[in-house]
């Protein structure tokens, strides 16, 4: 009764997981431009994008621990 659940729990939060790795991923990219871009990043800009590096390689890590598919 209770694992019955467990498939469609999985799922859900493989999808949650997925959004967020998308979300950061455009974050990261903009901020990279920004900071590219920029003549002279002040410490928070350049904090602020290695932060979002650090989300977005954990995230990805976490997916592949769960072996989730990103193309499909």
């Amino acid at each position: 009764m209770f694992f019955r659940r467990k498939g469609w729990l999985r799922k859900e939060f493989d999808e949650k997981l997925l959004t967020q790795l998308s979300d950061i991923r455009t974050d990261w990219a903009n901020q990279k431009a920004l900071v590219d871009k920029s003549f002279d990043p002040s410490e928070e800009i350049l904090s602020y994008a290695k932060l979002t590096e650090a989300k977005y390689f954990y995230l990805l890590k976490q997916a592949k621990n769960r072996q989730i598919n990103i193309r499909k």
